[in-house]
């Protein structure tokens, strides 16, 4: 595990007198990866999402990632790649430099949701589908109609979540809590 010098000089949050030493960092990095691949987020992806989350800047290099979880640069590419593809991470280059960055979108829980509510539609598709073949009145056929009730009704009311997030945000203090 890195010392508290080199993450802090790897992009992690800055080092204050009380602030997390490098072994915190890396423990939390871990716990909330975890919670992502619960979710069904590939490991790589869910650390680099993680390690990204929590750096001052909002922005690394894939060496820099690559140092803070101990891992190649390959497994970093690997990791970007797929949060690029979701648009949970963005990749930019600063004018004159060949590095490339990779830093977190400021809407990326919104971004988030709104995979998962495209999820829901093709949920709603599927199991509208099985209560064709199954048939709407036997057993199945209610469950399933059940189920599909219950995924379009979250999927109609998304939207007006993001909508109240939005009007919640604005009012947020500069330290974003409410």
């Amino acid at each position: 595990m890195p010392d508290e010098a080199s993450v802090a000089r790897a992009g992690e949050p800055a080092e204050e007198a009380n602030g997390p030493d490098g072994e915190a960092v890396l423990r939390y990095i871990e716990r909330f990866a975890s919670l992502l691949i619960s979710l069904g987020v590939p490991p790589m992806p869910a650390r680099v999402f993680a390690a990204l989350l929590i750096t001052d800047s909002g922005r690394l290099t894939a060496a820099e990632l690559a140092g803070i979880l101990l891992v190649s640069r390959a497994a970093i590419s690997d990791g970007v790649r797929y949060l690029t593809q979701l648009g949970l991470v963005d990749r930019e280059r600063e004018p004159g430099s060949r590095r490339d960055y990779y830093r977190m979108p400021d809407d990326v829980w919104v971004k988030m949701i709104s995979l998962r509510d495209q999820i829901l539609v093709r949920w709603s598709g599927l199991l509208r589908e099985g209560i064709e073949l199954i048939g709407a009145g036997t057993p199945a056929g209610t469950r399933l109609a059940e189920h599909a009730a219950y995924v379009e009704f979250v999927s109609r009311e998304l939207p007006g979540v993001l909508q109240r997030w939005e009007e919640c945000k604005a009012s947020l203090p500069a330290g974003g809590t409410a």
